[in-house]
């Protein structure tokens, strides 16, 4: 699939210009959470049926989600690939990230818990020696091609 990338150069603008609106993060979410079918989808963002056609589209094209033969063998559903299951981090930190800054103090909100009901405790970037790792600690570098 030949893409215009925003910046061919970086990791975060390709990553983004695969799954960097609203709506692909949502089926990703809803996909890791159990829905397979385009009603399931739909039911569970409530996007319009364009929207989710394109976008069901386009994260299969870039090798997130597969489709495969439901196990009733009527219909098509939508699968996770390793790619897509490989965006955990990424749903799991934007969701940590909006627990804490998205809600007001009280206010109700869903959070994410293991199999056996604990919280999943929040992602800090370490360091190799097991500093963490943080804005002020960091720097962008190029890696050559060759």
């Amino acid at each position: 699939m030949a893409r215009d990338w925003t910046d061919p150069e970086c990791p975060v603008a390709r990553a983004l210009d695969l799954v960097g609106d609203r709506w692909s993060l949502l089926v990703v979410r809803d996909a890791m959470d159990g829905a397979r079918s385009f009603t399931e989808f739909r039911r569970r963002t409530g996007i319009a049926r364009n929207i989710l056609t394109d976008r069901l589209r386009r994260l299969t094209e870039s090798g997130l989600l597969a489709q495969r033969t439901a196990p009733s063998g009527r219909r098509r559903e939508y699968v996770l690939t390793d790619a897509g299951r490989d965006l955990f981090p990424v749903i799991l930190t934007l969701r940590q990230w909006g627990e804490r800054h998205a809600f007001d103090p009280g206010e109700s909100h869903s959070t994410l818990v293991d199999l056996h009901g604990v919280p999943v405790p929040g992602l800090t970037p370490t360091g190799a020696d097991g500093t963490h790792l943080g804005t002020d600690t960091t720097r962008v570098r190029k890696v050559a091609t060759g």
